[in-house]
């Protein structure tokens, strides 16, 4: 199978960084192509992103060339063939043609080779088989273009052959899916991906993270995710119940605020309901810090966010910050589900945009002088009038203040009376 064609409006090739590149490896016998996602993408009229190049040259002779042209080269994996070339500060990173000689698991041997078709017939989906030469011609021997056309998401070759060399390709079926495919995923990958779930198991947790997170945020996220409920697959990945209505809840209520698509939110929309899931998540995904964190801080007791008032969102704007505010209003208008109320959720999102909390007025000062001594005292009572303080709707008035700082130390006397 074999089909070109003329791929339009691509600067890059022409002019620029990339087309310097391609120009150093053509000639002299060996030929050079852009290969990937950046095919794909410019084929689909979207933006592109890291420009990566398939040549007929061994590294050796690639290195060698870069050298005279005066350009940096680095062996970022130089023993598979890789090489990255840096062109005016942008990195490319450039592959000798290979094909498998033998496969297990993630691992391969592997040949270089002069064979296009081969190197194709390597790669794991059609969509992403493609190449396009320096005189921008598309060039598609595993049926791409078609595929491109459809917006369908298919595996080159065996579906379940191209699984079994790396279980990754289940998640990555599905967020390629996700981003590029129309409708449900396609049956034959489908059912592969349920026969090979069992792979999961063998993967990294660090990959899994990184294939979920870019799911999540996908246009197709809602589809994909719920395809692969119904599948199976996501009781290994996440280790607990998935929650497909407040995942659509959710990607619904950011829509509707304007706000960007957040993995973490998604994610907490469809894996947390109380921080113990939090913290499962977090350590079967290995997530960062500060995403652990986030999500936490979504699955505690979210649902007092429901049926507030104005003086009690306030309240909570204020102990939480804008971000975990909004994040775990968010959950909890994802858990109330639907559009039930939208009004009232919509309200209290855009709370952070109408009022912004004030600073506590308050000082260490203001209960020295009225006798309590510096130590833990001291920032027990200051935590004490801050909760008196929110309780009177944040005064600012200097006789208010005092009252609360008279009225706390009186407390606190009181109740710390020998």
């Amino acid at each position: 199978m074999s089909e070109a064609r003329a791929l339009d409006d691509a600067p890059w090739l022409t002019s620029g960084p990339a087309a310097r590149v391609l120009a150093l490896l053509n000639g002299d016998g060996e030929e050079a192509r852009v290969v990937g996602g950046a095919v794909r993408n410019a084929l689909l009229k979207i933006p592109i992103g890291d420009i990566d190049i398939a040549t007929t040259a061994l590294p050796d002779e690639v290195v060698r060339r870069a050298k005279a042209a005066g350009i940096k080269s680095v062996p970022t994996g130089i023993e598979h063939g890789t090489v990255t070339l840096v062109v005016e500060r942008h990195p490319f990173e450039v592959t000798s043609l290979r094909e498998d000689t033998e496969t297990y698991g993630r691992k391969a041997k592997v040949a270089f080779g002069r064979d296009w078709v081969r190197d194709a017939e390597r790669r794991d989906f059609t969509i992403n088989g493609l190449s396009v030469d320096a005189d921008g011609v598309v060039h598609d021997h595993v049926g791409g273009l078609a595929d491109i056309a459809a917006r369908r998401v298919r595996f080159i070759g065996d579906a379940g052959e191209r699984i079994a060399e790396d279980y990754l390709r289940i998640l990555r079926f599905f967020r390629m899916h996700a981003a590029y495919g129309s409708g449900e995923p396609g049956r034959a990958g489908y059912l592969a991906c349920i026969g090979g779930r069992a792979g999961l198991a063998n993967l990294s947790a660090e990959r899994v993270r990184m294939e979920m997170l870019k799911l999540l945020v996908a246009e197709g996220a809602l589809v994909a995710v719920t395809a692969m409920a119904d599948g199976g697959l996501l009781l290994p990945i996440l280790g607990g119940v998935s929650y497909i209505g407040p995942l659509a809840t959710m990607i619904s209520a950011e829509s509707m605020l304007g706000l960007g698509a957040s993995p973490i939110r998604r994610l907490g929309a469809l894996a947390v309901a109380v921080t113990e899931d939090a913290r499962r998540v977090a350590a079967r995904l290995r997530l960062t810090n500060v995403e652990a964190k986030t999500l936490d801080s979504m699955g505690h007791r979210w649902w007092r966010l429901s049926g507030m008032d104005e003086a009690t969102a306030r309240r909570r704007l204020y102990r939480l910050g804008e971000d975990q505010y909004r994040d775990r209003l968010l959950l909890a208008w994802a858990r109330a589900g639907g559009h039930h109320d939208a009004a009232y959720w919509r309200e209290f999102a855009g709370l952070p945009q109408r009022w912004r909390a004030p600073k506590f007025p308050l000082k260490a000062t203001d209960f020295i002088l009225r006798g309590i001594a510096e130590g833990p005292a001291l920032g027990h009572v200051l935590t004490l009038a801050e909760d008196a303080w929110l309780a009177a709707d944040f005064p600012l008035d200097p006789s208010a203040l005092s009252d609360i700082a008279d009225q706390t130390v009186a407390r606190f006397t009181r109740d710390h009376r020998l």
